[in-house]
């Protein structure tokens, strides 16, 4: 066996090649300056369809954006192919910054947020009053997620054929949230539909749901070209909807300005990365009074400020108690 002392010649010495090539490694990234600026449309299995102009293009995540994920909604910045022809694939170089977000956990033990949509103005959380029955929890869960990730919610209450609206609605009477009630029938005449527009144009409005409320369908009316599958079945015994749509996907409106995100039905919905301290900023008219609260307040405790606030009528009680119905919603179950 050959044997080589301290003093070599190097041209003994045999070198492997680098596989990689000799070119050296950079943290400098390319500026891409001739990116072009899209919107997500849906993301499926790591490829996003993304609206560039007036053409769908499918892209992939550049590398350089490590762990940094696009979602429905985002505005993003495109290189390569985006003629948005067959069997072409365009980067993802930049994602934008985020206006608002909806996210959500998996359940409230769950660490790990998800981002469902990006830069939506508003949260439509529809609702049937019957078939499957209404769960309040669930719709404050909702108004939780709408209030932290800065979207204006609304209620679409469908089904009134079946039962009256006005306990619903007495329990979200004081927080003002806007709503719409239809019937069956309306959902499939588009009479629903022409309603619900008014409150969609020139806006981007993301649409949640219990499975089997009519939310794909209210969609399918909105926006008939998306031919999105409409739930045939809710099941006796459980009550629950068979989803229908597993995927969030991003559709023009018919008929109006404005955009609407269709996304899969939801039976839970985690609030374990909600930050209980922002959802005050829903109350501007409670707001105020947490000045005088002690550090760290809950805004449910023997000497919250809040308490006073409404008792010299700054406030009305009613408000009062509806914050801390929805504070408290991250520390019970949706079936509680």
């Amino acid at each position: 066996m050959r044997r080589y002392g301290k003093h070599t010649d190097a041209d003994d010495i045999r070198q492997r090649p680098n596989r990689k090539g000799s070119r050296p490694r950079t943290n400098i990234r390319p500026k891409h300056e001739d990116a072009v600026e899209g919107m997500v449309l849906t993301v499926d299995r790591g490829r996003l369809t993304c609206l560039v102009d007036d053409r769908q293009v499918l892209a992939m995540k550049a590398r350089e954006l490590g762990r940094k994920a696009a979602v429905v909604g985002d505005r993003v910045s495109l290189v390569g192919d985006l003629s948005g022809e067959k069997d072409t694939l365009a980067r993802i170089v930049r994602i934008g910054e985020r206006s608002s977000v909806l996210r959500r956990t998996a359940d409230d033990d769950d660490p790990y947020e998800r981002v469902v949509v990006a830069n939506a103005d508003q949260l439509a959380i529809v609702t049937a009053l019957a078939d499957p029955e209404p769960r309040p929890r669930l719709i404050d869960r909702c108004l939780v997620a709408a209030y932290d990730g800065g979207l204006e919610p609304f209620l679409v209450l469908t089904k009134s054929d079946l039962a009256p609206p006005t306990t619903l609605l007495e329990l979200y009477g004081a927080l003002d949230i806007p709503y719409v009630v239809v019937n069956r029938d309306e959902l499939y005449d588009g009479g629903a539909a022409d309603r619900v527009r008014e409150y969609l144009d020139g806006r981007v409005t993301a649409f949640v749901g219990h499975s089997g409320v009519g939310k794909t369908t209210l969609v399918n009316a909105l926006v008939p070209e998306s031919r999105r599958r409409i739930t045939g079945h809710v099941n006796a015994v459980t009550g629950r909807g068979r989803h229908t749509t597993t995927s969030a996907l991003a559709l023009p409106l018919d008929k109006a300005e404005g955009w609407v995100v269709d996304t899969p039905g939801v039976r839970s919905f985690g609030l374990n990365h909600v930050d209980p301290s922002r959802v005050i900023h829903a109350f501007p008219d409670l707001e105020p009074g947490t000045e005088e609260c002690p550090r760290a307040c809950s805004h449910d405790e023997p000497d919250c400020a809040l308490d006073a606030w409404v008792e010299e009528g700054h406030a009305d009680p009613a408000r009062l108690f509806s914050l801390r119905r929805l504070l408290a919603t991250r520390e019970r179950r949706e079936g509680d």
